[in-house]
């Protein structure tokens, strides 16, 4: 009976510990991880903002995993619901709508979960933790003297708007015909939205060449509008006739520049913006909570006076 009592003990003993050691590993292999939500993959700089932010956060030590939205609010909301699920511990965050955005950013705020945006705002300060925005307003002012200065303040021009769902869009249309608007010579024909994307653009442009023959240049919301403006002007012998101005700094708006195809754009740094959102995760994982509500990241414009100083998505 004592033989069968001490065993029982021992039994007691051990059981606990087995387990303890079990949870402790399984504490021990669990990866820490951080989800990268953007608005699309369908566009170059869009690319390089999620797989930057990746990156950095995997050099930081965590999993990673690329959301596509597709601009398309319903399938991120699909994202964000399968993130929270998952346990996923930060999310770094390129919205499809300044508005529609919000809920879902608020959903992972209840469950735990910041939220840092990257290079497009929501509308709401107390939603995401952090806010890292391009300073499109004033990028687009400095493209607005540019612009005035080299069609000698006069001309008829056209204007390529982007979602309009997106703030980025408002502020650089706003911060060009902050500028642009000071002179009556410059008469805008057209504005219509290409929803920053390239093949749109194209179409759009060719729509508005019937109609507005006689101009002399385009402002385009992004480089990826650009570039669809372009070959729309080249399809029909003018592309040395208008000026062409974008917004980002893409590689293909880069080159095209320094071989004096496109007139500027303003170069936003992409890197910047998403190392800063990785940092940020990492550090609120690790206790921080202070963070600046927004940060404002400057625009430079670009130029063939300048080029040489620039690479896709960055300086040299």
């Amino acid at each position: 009976m004592n033989k069968r009592l001490r065993n029982l003990t021992l039994l007691l003993f051990f059981i606990p510990t087995f387990f303890i050691k079990c949870s402790n590993k399984k504490k021990a292999s669990k990866k820490h991880s951080i989800a990268v939500v953007v608005s699309t993959l369908n566009n170059p700089w869009f690319v390089f903002l999620a797989e930057t932010a990746a990156a950095k956060a995997k050099s930081l030590g965590y999993e990673t995993k690329i959301y596509d939205s597709q601009n398309n609010t319903a399938l991120e909301s699909d994202h964000f619901e399968n993130i929270i699920v998952s346990g996923y511990e930060a999310i770094l965050f390129n919205s499809t709508d300044a508005n529609g955005s919000i809920s879902n950013v608020l959903k992972a705020k209840a469950a735990g979960i910041p939220v840092f945006c990257m290079d497009r705002e929501i509308n709401s300060i107390e939603a995401p933790t952090s806010q890292i925005l391009s300073d499109s307003y004033s990028g687009a002012v400095a493209i607005g003297k540019y612009f005035t200065q080299q069609l000698h303040k006069k001309g008829n021009y056209v204007e390529l708007l982007g979602i309009v769902g997106d703030n980025n869009t408002w502020a650089r249309s706003k911060g060009f015909h902050s500028v642009v608007d000071n002179y009556p010579g410059l008469k805008m024909v057209a504005q219509q939205s290409a929803d920053f994307d390239r093949n749109k653009a194209m179409e759009v442009m060719e729509s508005i060449l019937q109609a507005h023959p006689d101009i002399e240049a385009v402002f385009c919301g992004n480089d990826g509008m650009a570039s669809g403006a372009y070959q729309a002007l080249v399809s029909v012998g003018k592309a040395d006739k208008i000026k062409v101005y974008g917004f980002d700094g893409a590689e293909d708006v880069i080159t095209s520049i320094g071989e004096n195809k496109i007139a500027a754009t303003g170069m936003q740094f992409p890197k910047v913006m998403a190392e800063t959102a990785a940092e940020f995760a990492d550090e609120y994982i690790k206790g921080r909570r202070d963070f600046p509500k927004k940060i404002p990241v400057a625009v430079e414009l670009v130029t063939s006076k300048n080029i040489s100083d620039y690479i896709a998505y960055g300086k040299k």
